[in-house]
């Protein structure tokens, strides 16, 4: 019989807010950097590309690095609480001041500080977000909890993404960008803050030895039931790249409407996900996580299959809301199978190495960013496609290439490797029964 954690639904909403905090912090970046950096405080665009480029590297390299300071960090209070307790307020202040560069800055000047702002931010970014996902499969062991848990997480992560894309629109016109960034830092930090009330380690997690970093790293790539899921994570997730880049060229070029429709289509694509969430939960605790998960990859296969013919605006948004069933499932259960993974390797090292599985996993998914980069510019290429004109048959069939094709070739990867995914059925319930051990005591770890 699976372990239950005792914990009330209040605490885990309250450890869900952390993926709020994460949603509003990382949308908002990735969404308005470039916006304001370029447009507003007029950095010019060749030294934002050359400090995306150093961020990039930087951003890919200091997940595996945190996630193994983590899981060797040996304290009164725990491995993962103290990183979230200690750096949170950094955390917040750092992203204020991204959007609160000296006046006056310009040139190289405004470049350094850019530069520098970012890579502190995305440090304490990746130390706080890290740890508060690495407290998830030890707080929550058994299939149940974690699929109603990361449901729960991914819903207020919606919340996040909402909020970064709704809120600095109307903020800033009135207020500036400094006190835009000065109130979203607030939100973020009250999330991390609340989600300490939910958050918990289990004293039994912190044994064994930690590893080196030379031991960890090959453990790691030798697993093959990460080795399959990541491949399967990083192909799916390129598609979560993909599809928001292409979007917007959709929606000018292909549906003709304007620029500011595109919030009706996401608030399709994230309101019909959000609901769907509720049933991801039910689904995966019926017929397991790999399963749910092919699953989901289906559904989201075939909820694109209208962007090859669609044209109009109602359309566009009944093929949204197909396409976020699909996408809930993904959402939630990437989180659920690295739990698997994280729990057999408990037994094969003798020690619980949260850390560098979702490090190691965010620096592979990054590169489904770059990847997202080089495909979007060949097919675009391809096409013939040229800003601000209307654009050639081909062009535009490029455009629903990127919407369709595209995501479907990486999505049948992802299919494959998730079929060679080996942790379920029996050898996932035996896992489940030398970890229920282990925790009452009465278990040793394999090594």
């Amino acid at each position: 019989m699976e372990q239950s954690s005792g914990m009330s639904f209040g605490r885990k909403f309250l450890y869900s807010l952390a993926n709020m905090s994460a949603a509003v912090s990382g949308q908002a970046v990735g969404a308005w950097l470039l916006y304001f950096y370029v447009d507003t405080v007029k950095l010019p665009v060749t030294l934002y590309g050359l400090g995306m480029v150093l961020y990039s590297v930087w951003n890919a390299l200091n997940d595996p690095l945190a996630g193994h300071i983590s899981d060797r960090t040996r304290t009164r209070w725990g491995r993962r609480i103290p990183y979230i307790a200690i750096l949170s307020l950094p955390l917040a202040v750092s992203f204020a001041l991204v959007w609160t560069p000296p006046a006056g800055l310009g040139g190289w000047a405004l470049f350094a500080y850019f530069i520098g702002i970012l890579f502190i931010f995305d440090t304490l970014f990746t130390f706080v977000i890290l740890n508060s996902t690495a407290l998830f499969p030890e707080m929550y062991p058994s299939l149940r909890e974690r699929a109603q848990v990361s449901a729960l997480r991914q819903i207020v992560a919606i919340v996040g993404l909402v909020m970064a894309m709704a809120l600095p629109p109307v903020l800033y016109t009135s207020l500036g960008w400094p006190l835009t960034g000065t109130i979203l830092a607030v939100v973020i930090g009250l999330g991390l803050y609340l989600s300490l009330l939910g958050s918990r380690e289990r004293p039994e997690a912190r044994g064994g030895e930690a590893l080196a970093l030379g031991p960890a790293l090959r453990n790691t790539f030798a697993n093959r039931s990460f080795v399959t899921f990541v491949f399967g994570s990083l192909f799916a997730q390129f598609t979560f790249v993909v599809l928001p880049a292409s979007m917007p060229l959709f929606v000018k070029y292909v549906l003709r409407v304007p620029d500011s429709q595109m919030t009706l289509v996401f608030l399709s694509v994230f309101g019909s996900a959000f609901i769907m969430l509720f049933a991801w939960q039910k689904v995966t605790t019926a017929i397991g996580a790999r399963q749910a998960m092919r699953l989901s990859l289906v559904l989201f296969a075939l909820g694109l299959i209208p962007f090859m013919f669609i044209t109009s605006l109602t359309a566009m948004l009944v093929t949204g809301a197909l396409v976020g069933v699909g996408l809930a499932g993904l959402m939630m259960l990437i989180d659920v199978l690295i739990s698997d993974v994280i729990d057999e390797d408990q037994l094969k090292t003798g020690t619980r190495r949260e850390g560098m599985y979702f490090g190691v996993h965010g620096f592979v998914i990054r590169l489904g960013i770059a990847l997202q980069g080089v495909v979007m510019s060949a097919v675009l290429e391809w096409g013939g496609y040229i800003p601000d004109v209307v654009q050639s048959p081909q062009a535009v069939l490029a455009i629903r290439m990127l919407m369709t094709i595209v995501p479907w070739v990486a999505l049948a990867l992802s299919f494959i490797a998730i079929t060679l995914y080996p942790l379920h059925g029996r050898r996932l319930a035996r896992v489940k029964e030398e970890i229920a051990r282990l925790a009452a005591g009465t278990g040793t770890s394999a090594g």
